[in-house]
């Protein structure tokens, strides 16, 4: 029964190496120089403007989430249309109200203006 784990545990044991080892090899074996310069926050070339604490203007998320969304809406229709014959037409019908709701959220979203990057 244990030897049907094995690979899996080598497999993890492998994979905590990799990820673990060039970590811990740069840390133990990396040069520390560190000066004023290479401490500080970097910025195109610039000094910092303000803190890294500037609150971030809400339509920024709504685009993210507008990305999400519709990122997520291929990530359901493309399997769905691989397998739209065997599924039938509840399933067309199904995924045509979903895309219905999708289509009246991004209308709500354009009609608010939260597409209009000033």
């Amino acid at each position: 029964m244990l030897n049907n784990y094995l690979p899996i545990l080598i497999f993890i044991l492998v994979g905590i190496l990799v990820g673990v080892g060039p970590l811990v090899l740069g840390y133990l074996l990396g040069p520390r120089h560190p000066n004023k310069d290479k401490d500080a926050p970097y910025e195109c070339g610039f000094e910092a403007f303000e803190t890294a604490r500037l609150k971030f203007d809400v339509r920024f998320y709504l685009v993210a989430i507008l990305f999400i969304v519709f990122d997520l809406e291929i990530a359901f229709l493309f399997p769905w249309a691989v397998v739209i014959k065997d599924l039938g037409m509840v399933a067309f019908w199904s995924m045509f109200i979903f895309l219905g709701i999708l289509v009246v959220g991004f209308l709500y979203e354009w009609k608010k203006g939260a597409l209009e990057w000033e």
